[in-house]
Parts: structure tokens; C-alpha cells; sequence
């Protein structure tokens, strides 16, 4: 079976970064899962999506035939960005945490693809996510602790994203963590145990 998967990067540290390592481990066991896989990356580290502005919202809400020339050109980042989603089959999005919570450049590609009437829509019993039928894998990577223990509650990442992924419709959602990487205790099998956990995870 076949299956397109679109691969989120948002670390600055490249292939140091421990996100990236552990989204790689991913990649790698769904391209041994199945046959025929085609992989998009979209590296925000990179090449980062504009921020919206004055004009992006007002071309959101704008029926097309109606757009300016400055609403068009301001489209065609949300437009590409949006179709990449709707078209994949499998997101893998590595997520390094940055004071508490996730890049920006990632919260700028958020805004570029939550589009009423592209990927949510509004009908009499409130919002619907569109983008059904979809599968999720967050590589997220801390250097302190965050899926237990006292700073738990620090960590707006992975609720943040499943709260926003599910309200797109993504509610197969599935989360990697290397953590503990700053933690002289832990750092030295952080990501041996992250790529550990990727490698019996039943794809």
C-alpha cells in the first residue's frame, strides 16, 4: 500500500538536532511498513512560511474571484502548504521544545493551513475538522523531562497540538519523546531510548 507522508521540520540544529534523529527513526520504520512510500519534507527551519498578516486574512475570507493581486500573491504559501496536507496520508513533525512550547516557525505553519472551508468548516452544530483519515506522528524532543514528573505541567507541545490537530479533524495522533537530553543522568540514553520505543512501536 502506498502512502504519502509529508515530514515537518522545525529544529535549527540539523542533523545535530534530536527531533530530527528521532523523526528520521520514523520515517524509516514507516518506509519498512510500507511498500511504497513518498516522502515531502518541508524543513520551516529553512524556509519558514510568512506569518499571517492584514492582508492573509482578509484573502481567507475573500471569495476568489474577488481576490486582489496582493491577496493572490499572499495565498500561494497557504495554498501550497494547505494542499500538502490534504494530500498526505501520514505527518511526521519533528517538534523541539522551545520554552515550553512549540517553534514558531511550526505555529506560522499552523496558521497557514487551519483555512475555514479548506481544512475546518462551520455548519449548525459548530466547527468540523476536514482533514479525516489522517495519521500523526509527533518527534518531540526536551531537554528536561515533560511526560512526567514536576514539570509536566510546563509542557504546552504536545496538548497544544493535538488540541489544534483535532480541531483540523487529526485525532490519530501519535507521540515519540527524546527527552531529558540537558539532564546528566539521562542525557546519554536519552535517544537511544526514544529510538528504542520507535522500533517496537507497532506501525
Amino acid at each position: 500500500m502506498s502512502k504519502k507522508i509529508l515530514n515537518i521540520i522545525t529544529s535549527i540544529k540539523g542533523d545535530a538536532s534530536f527531533s530530527n534523529q528521532l523523526s528520521n527513526a520514523i520515517l524509516e520504520k514507516l518506509k519498512a511498513e510500507y511498500k511504497e512510500t513518498q516522502i515531502e519534507t518541508l524543513d520551516l527551519s529553512k524556509t519558514p512560511l510568512p506569518y499571517l498578516s492584514a492582508v492573509d486574512i482578509s484573502a481567507f475570507y475573500t471569495p476568489a474571484d474577488q481576490h486582489t493581486q496582493a491577496q493572490k500573491e499572499a495565498l500561494k504559501y497557504s495554498d501550497e502548504a494547505t494542499k500538502d496536507v490534504i494530500e498526505a496520508d501520514i505527518i511526521v513533525i519533528g517538534v523541539p521544545l522551545y520554552n515550553f512550547g512549540i517553534p514558531a516557525v511550526l505555529k506560522g505553519w499552523i496558521d497557514q493551513v487551519a483555512r475555514a472551508g479548506k481544512t475546518f468548516s462551520y455548519d449548525e452544530n459548530g466547527p468540523k475538522g476536514l482533514l479525516t483519515d489522517k495519521k500523526v506522528f509527533l518527534s518531540i524532543a526536551s531537554g528536561a523531562i515533560f511526560s512526567e514528573g514536576p514539570y509536566k505541567s510546563y509542557d504546552f507541545s504536545e496538548t497544544y497540538l493535538r488540541t489544534v490537530l483535532g480541531f483540523l479533524g487529526i485525532t490519530d495522533i501519535t507521540t515519540f519523546r527524546v527527552e531529558g537530553t540537558a539532564i546528566p543522568d539521562f542525557a546519554e540514553n536519552a535517544l537511544p531510548k526514544a529510538l528504542t520505543a520507535v522500533k517496537e512501536f507497532a506501525f
